[in-house]
Parts: structure tokens; sequence; C-alpha cells
């Protein structure tokens, strides 16, 4: 008997026939070098700008970073949605839906860049106030935010059409993207800063030139090699298909929105009840957003995990294969623990060499600082399996579970800690917020977790019964 056309496109297909550990191999450690190179666009900027402008230049990028968590919001909206709603239309053998898809998800990435950049650098200095800047760092927030808000619509496009290169089969893409991206980001930052003294002006300028060779790439393999190709047909916006596969992004959309929110507070929590303290609300700020950055590393990683599993756990979830889908999710959450715990030990037991990577001596400073990374990491080493559980939700076609995983440790345990525990605890209050916050959100997830996997039990079960008869 001759295959139909569906089967045939899931047998050749490598999400769906390539051994699992083999296949995680390929996808999620290119995702996670992107995603690992995404947080070192930061960390580099921070590190130049500490050295070149000080502490002041660190805590206006600070002030700078909920926009950047905002447009990577909506990126991983529509990105991670139209990605993982792409491999679930591929993993049913309808390749056309696919191809759709991805263009549908170039015009609304291309449209709301360029609508939020604009919407943006009307009520920039507003928008800075409101996120925490001071008298001190204003100047050098608004300097910052200029030029990082103006390349919106090529860093939409940079990491929203990421999620469809790793969808399509071809996850290295990605990282060979970001890769160039960031070594230019490496060479121009020093060079902008230093030999130019352009300050964090250089800093932004030199971001925004990455993004735009990173995103330049990514859709030239789109436009003249991809198994899906951009068509200009496929451009024209189809609304139904743009909501139903946002429904997908939720969940990402969520956790990045709702970090939006919790940078807002935290920062204006960070000037308010550091200059309550001997800590002055400058140096709080500066420091945090140095940890901040570290741990976005960590949980770079561990996302990079996460998506680089998302096409393998969306394909077969659509070719009805729920072996391949708990496989993966199990050797993810592995991949992702052992991250944590490598950071964590690194965190809580050498600080000082990781601070000293900023270059900044002021011992006041440090001195926080040192603190401060020890306590607000202290219970990181739990956050892996967090991130990928989410991950899973979202790809498998539960939007729900995984936006509801995404508020849980931000919005629903971090938030109300950060504005009742200062009150009381002041400074100190912000900080062990944290590590609080990480340890409610494993217990929770973990539950999340258990019932899922008496769920694909039993459909795996059922599957072997059924091949069985």
């Amino acid at each position: 008997m001759e295959k139909t056309n569906v089967e045939s496109i899931q047998s050749e297909n490598i999400l769906g026939t390539m051994p699992v550990k083999q296949l995680l191999r390929k996808f999620a450690v290119p995702a996670t070098f992107a995603m690992l190179i995404n947080a070192l666009y930061n960390m580099v900027d921070q590190i130049f700008i500490g050295r070149g402008v000080g502490y002041l230049g660190n805590a206006a990028t600070t002030v700078v970073f909920p926009l950047m968590t905002f447009s990577l919001a909506l990126s991983l909206l529509f990105g991670a949605g139209g990605g993982a709603y792409a491999a679930i239309k591929l993993g049913e053998g309808k390749k056309e839906e696919a191809e759709k898809t991805l263009g549908n998800t170039f015009f609304i990435l291309l449209v709301v860049g360029i609508f939020v950049s604009i919407v943006v650098q009307i009520f920039k200095v507003p928008i800075l106030n409101l996120f925490g800047a001071t008298e001190e760092n204003l100047s050098y927030a608004i300097d910052y935010a200029t030029i990082i808000v103006g390349a919106f619509p090529l860093s939409f496009l940079d990491v929203g059409m990421s999620s469809l290169t790793r969808s399509d089969g071809h996850p290295s893409l990605t990282m060979k993207a970001m890769i160039i991206g960031a070594s230019l980001n490496v060479f121009l930052d020093p060079l902008f800063i230093f030999k130019f003294h352009w300050g964090v002006k250089g800093a932004a300028i030199a971001t925004a030139l990455s993004q735009c060779i990173s995103a330049s790439i990514i859709l030239t393999y789109f436009i003249f090699r991809g198994n899906m190709r951009l068509k200009i047909k496929n451009i024209r916006p189809d609304f139904k298909l743009i909501f139903a596969f946002a429904a997908l992004g939720i969940s990402s959309f969520a956790n990045q929105f709702v970090g939006v929110l919790l940078q807002v507070t935290l920062n204006n929590s960070l000037v308010y009840y550091g200059n309550q303290s001997q800590t002055s609300g400058n140096i709080a700020l500066g420091a945090m957003g140095i940890i901040m950055k570290i741990s976005m590393i960590i949980i770079g990683i561990c996302i990079g995990i996460g998506i680089g599993s998302q096409p393998i756990w969306g394909f077969n979830t659509g070719a009805k294969k729920y072996q391949r889908v708990k496989d993966t999710y199990f050797l993810s959450v592995k991949y992702a623990t052992i991250v944590v715990i490598v950071g964590w030990i690194g965190c809580v037991f050498a600080p000082n060499l990781i601070l000293a990577i900023f270059g900044i001596d002021d011992p006041k400073f440090m001195d926080f600082a040192v603190k401060c990374i020890r306590i607000v990491m202290g219970v990181s080493f739990a956050t892996g399996f967090q991130i990928v559980t989410s991950a899973y939700f979202q790809a498998s076609g539960q939007p729900l579970k995984a936006t509801i995983l995404s508020l849980l440790r931000q919005l629903i345990i971090l938030m109300p800690l950060l504005l009742i525990l200062p009150k009381f605890l002041g400074l100190y209050g912000i900080i062990i917020a944290m590590p609080i916050s990480d340890a409610s959100a494993s217990i929770i997830t973990s539950i999340f977790a258990v019932k899922e996997t008496k769920r694909l039990n039993k459909l795996i079960n059922t599957s072997n019964s059924s091949i069985a008869i």
C-alpha cells in the first residue's frame, strides 16, 4: 500500500524519525547558543559601559531594559507562536499552511515593530521616568534608548523569525546568525565606546548593527533556501491565522511582558528603598542590573533548550508519537537542570570573580553586589525545569497551562512579594523576594509536570494498544 501524502511527509522529516537524544542535540544546542548570544548582547554592553562610563551607565541601561524586554515579548508572541504553529502543521503534513504561517509571521513582526518604535520614540522621556530613571542617569538612558528603540523593527524580525528556522529543520542557522551578529557587537562596542568616545550611544549603535546583520541572514535563508519559503502571496495578512498562532505564543509573551512590569516595579523600588538605606539608589539599580544580566545568561540557556525542543514536541504531538514527546521532555529537563546548577555554583561560591568582569572597582558597589547576587541567585538551581515545562505546554498545544506557568513566578508570586516585603525589610526585602518566588514556583510547576506525565503515559498506552490490535 502506498503511503498517503501526510505519512510521506512525516516519514521524511527528521523530527519524527531521528533518535530523540541526537535530535535534541541537533536542535537544542544551536537554539541554546542563539539565546546565550542574545543574552550576551546585553552583557557585553554592560561590561564595556561599566568600564567606559561607570555604574551610572549600567544604571541607565537597567532603566532601558524593560523596553528591550517588551520588544522581546512581542517578538516571541508572534515568532514563537508562529514557529510552534508551523511545526504542528508540518507534523500534520500541511506544508502550504506552514508557509502561510511563515509569511504572516513576517508581516505582523515588521508592522508591529515599526508601530511600537514610533510610539515609544514619541513618549520616550516619560516612559524612562516611569521605568526608574533618576536625574543622574536620565541623559544616558535617553541616548541608549533612542537608538535601541529605533532598531525595534530589525530586532523583532531577528528574534521572531529565528523560531521559524528551527521549525523548518535548520536550527543551526539561528546560531550562525547570532554568532556573526554577536561577534560584530563585541568588535564594535570597544571601538565606538573607547575609540570614538560615543559612550552608551556607541554600545546601542553596535547592538543595532549586529541585529541588522542577524536578521538579514535569516530572511535571506527563507527567501532563497528554506524548505518553507517566504513568498509575497503569503505576506498578505490573514488575521484569523495570526490570532491562531499568536495564541500559542501567549505564554512566551506573558512571561516577558510580566517581566516588563516586574522590571519597572523593581527599578523604582531599588531607587526608592536604596536611597533610604546606606546603599544609594543608583548603586542598587546598577548592581541589580548586572545581576539580572548574569541571570539572563543562565535562564537564556534554559530557554534555548526549551525552544530547541519545541519543534520536536510540536511535530510529534501532531504526528501522535507521544513516547518521543515524553522522552524529549525529560531529556530537556535534565539538561536544563545541569545548566542552572553550574550557574548557581558560580554565583553563590565565586561572585567576586563574576562581578570583576564588569570592571567597577567602587568598594561600596562591590560590597552590595556580592551580597545581592548570593541571595538573589540562592535558589536558581530550581528554575531550569520551570522554563522547560512552560515551553513544553506551549509547543504541545496547551497555551492555558503554558501561560499559567509563565505568569506564576513573576506575576503571581514575585510581584506581591516585591510590594509587601520592602515595607517591612526595606532594600533587603526586595532581594529575598526572588529566592522565595523561585522555590514556590518550582513546587507548583512540579505538580503540573506530574499530571502531564500521567496524561502522556495514558496516550502512549492507548497508542501501543491500537498498534497491537
